[in-house]
């Protein structure tokens, strides 16, 4: 903010008393005359003051992309919006077949987005404060058995190189717990064998330590020495772990093929996704008995709320298996 420019609108005020409704428009300082380089800032302040990932980013932006264009066809500056124009989106989210965790998702953004705005002194007040999220039910992720994936394992070709590169992604993602966009990520420079353990960067770009087993770490020997090393890599991936057939690193969209091929092939009928090994990682971890927040830190998770939805998980496999075993159900 220009304090220079502040303290003169002070002394105008002051000396010339003009009536409160214009003060009131003579402070704000910073009108919206270009909506492209507001979002820019905003950006910005998601970039550096957040320190927001590129796909939390991507994300937040096409939240708000989508406010400005319902905006946009009602002829409503961002500067008038209201909490009743906020609902009437919401309702259009609704409307045009939204999940209620989806609409949750936008409804966070927008919130983000508003309170910057207020932050900066584009609007004098937040619209978006009491703009109620949709309640969601607790949803329990599918996992996957120890059996389905050594399964899953079985049937990959180990007579290829993407077959010998797939065998290590999928100990790797199943290892470590590791998200698909760490794991695309990951660096040569940030595997540490000796001490059995890679470090992982997370969203906002923050660090952990994950312990990998050996199985894992021969699967990626086998790869670097067998295929990695004789591909011609790119500009920029020479230290990336897991790449494409052309030197290349691999996309998320590429991993979440290769983990559905694998599935199809083994004949397992549940919704998986490359996340599903991370769910199967921290539920095996959990009824084998670790620590919750051991798992908390190897998920590389803020909130321990976050992770209890595993110990949700392991209940409900409890509660089946005494539905299933106990002599009271027998009948």
């Amino acid at each position: 903010m220009n304090y220079f420019a502040l303290y003169g609108v002070y002394i105008l005020v002051k000396h010339c008393k003009v009536n409160e409704n214009i003060a009131i428009f003579a402070i704000n300082m910073n009108p919206i005359n270009s909506i492209s380089r507001v979002k820019d800032a905003y950006q910005a302040y998601l970039k550096l003051q957040r320190g927001l990932s590129p796909n939390t980013l991507e994300g937040y932006s096409r939240d708000v992309d989508k406010l400005l264009a319902y905006l946009q066809s009602d002829g409503i500056d961002v500067a008038d919006v209201t909490l009743d124009v906020l609902e009437n989106f919401v309702c259009t989210l609704q409307d045009v077949g939204i999940q209620p965790k989806s609409q949750a998702r936008i409804i966070s953004g927008i919130k983000s987005f508003f309170k910057f705005l207020r932050a900066e002194g584009y609007i004098d007040e937040n619209p978006s404060e009491l703009l109620a999220s949709p309640k969601l039910g607790l949803h329990l992720p599918d996992v996957l058995t120890l059996g389905e994936i050594d399964n899953m394992i079985a049937e990959i070709d180990m007579s290829t190189p993407e077959g010998i590169r797939n065998r290590a992604i999928i100990e790797t993602l199943y290892g470590c717990g590791l998200r698909v966009s760490e794991l695309v990520s990951l660096r040569l420079s940030q595997i540490f064998v000796d001490d059995e353990y890679v470090i992982v960067e997370g969203k906002g770009d923050k660090q952990r330590l994950v312990p990998i087993s050996q199985q894992a770490l021969e699967c990626i020997a086998d790869y670097i020495t067998q295929v990695r090393s004789h591909l011609t890599v790119k500009r920029g991936c020479d230290d990336i772990l897991f790449l494409n057939r052309r030197g290349g690193q691999l996309s998320r969209v590429m991993i979440f093929y290769i983990v559905k091929d694998l599935c199809q092939l083994a004949g397992i009928h549940k919704t998986v996704s490359p996340h599903t090994l991370r769910h199967s990682f921290a539920t095996h971890l959990l009824e084998g008995g670790a620590n919750l927040r051991a798992i908390q830190q190897m998920l590389g998770h803020e909130s321990i709320t976050t992770t209890e939805i595993y110990v949700h998980i392991d209940r409900s496999t409890l509660r089946q298996e005494i539905l299933t075993h106990h002599p009271r159900n027998s009948k």
